[in-house]
């Protein structure tokens, strides 16, 4: 089963400081158009019944075929039913007990993506207080199994050694099977550990390579830090362009770092044409984010007073109908 809805929240930012974020689990985010793959069995050829329903958003008819699977010992369908009862927006309601106990159904059947909803559910207190050592051992046993969240998860753990002695070589290790299964959090943690030498040798061509995967993945924070070694030719080829171009994908999805890194770009002229009108705009949209830039603030009010009042009323606009920033 592929949990295509769960992202990773925030816990990265910090990897750049010296000491260690705490270590988050991977959360469930809002529900997405196309759900998560269900049980994969199939028998004599026939498509996967319960997966198909769950699709189609029939979700009591997927989990009708889930239960007599389930009868039949179909890890991957107990873990469907536990996903069915966790959510509560998929034709029953919410039941997180009932939900747990499908998960240890399917974990005791060696479902890997069971043991990291019980370590979610350890690590966020459903059904039960939360227990951080509970849920270090699921993911502990999902990560052996490969799963990437777990394994990133369980990286952040020995990074900030909760639960297990601190040990970043082996969070290194952890993140790097994650990131090889294409997970952009942990390319960008691991992209992190190179630029600091923690757990790996320092090498800035590898944290940018990888960097930059996590960067065409989407991640927010890998974009802005991408564009910022193009622009300056660090670790990788120096294009001020291609940084501008990134600059102003991140800002756009709302990143006040990128908001800054563009009003500067657009008041010089580098990477994109000068425009002092769009470089107070995103300045004003930068200081709204909580980043401050004193040479823009001269920049801003060295300009006519026509120019500040389309920067303001051009931020202003963006301000009221911008989305919230996305990691």
């Amino acid at each position: 089963m592929t949990r295509a809805r769960l992202t990773a929240v925030a816990a990265l930012a910090a990897l750049a400081l010296a000491a260690p974020a705490l270590a988050q689990p991977a959360k469930k985010a809002p529900l997405p158009p196309a759900p998560p793959a269900a049980a994969t069995t199939q028998t004599d050829g026939d498509v996967d019944l319960a997966y198909g329903a769950f699709q189609r958003g029939r979700y009591l008819t997927a989990l009708r075929y889930a239960e007599e699977r389930a009868k039949h010992n179909d890890a991957a369908a107990m873990t469907l039913i536990g996903i069915i009862y966790a959510d509560g927006r998929l034709g029953v309601g919410r039941d997180d007990a009932k939900a747990a106990q499908w998960f240890e159904r399917a974990a005791k059947h060696g479902d890997r993506n069971a043991m990291f909803e019980l370590a979610m559910f350890a690590f966020e207190g459903r059904n039960g207080p939360r227990d951080i050592g509970k849920a270090a051992k699921y993911l502990s046993e999902a990560a052996e199994l490969g799963h990437p969240l777990a394994e990133y998860d369980l990286g952040l753990l020995y990074l900030e050694g909760r639960e297990f002695p601190q040990d970043a070589k082996r969070a290194a290790e952890l993140l790097r099977k994650s990131a090889a299964a294409g997970n952009a959090l942990a390319q960008y943690a691991l992209a992190t550990l190179y630029l600091q030498g923690r757990g790996v040798p320092k090498d800035e061509g590898a944290a940018m390579q990888l960097m930059g995967l996590a960067s065409v993945a989407g991640n927010l924070k890998a974009m802005v830090q991408y564009a910022v070694a193009q622009f300056n030719g660090t670790g990788v080829p120096k294009n001020e362009a291609a940084a501008a171009q990134l600059f102003l994908k991140a800002a756009h999805r709302g990143s006040p770092a990128a908001a800054d890194r563009l009003s500067r770009i657009l008041m010089a002229g580098r990477g994109l044409p000068a425009d002092p009108t769009a470089a107070i705009k995103w300045h004003i949209i930068a200081l709204a984010g909580g980043v401050s830039d004193p040479d823009l603030d001269v920049f801003k009010s060295k300009q006519p007073k026509s120019v500040q009042a389309a920067a303001e009323k051009a931020a202003k606009k963006w301000l009221a109908t911008a989305a919230p920033q996305r990691s």
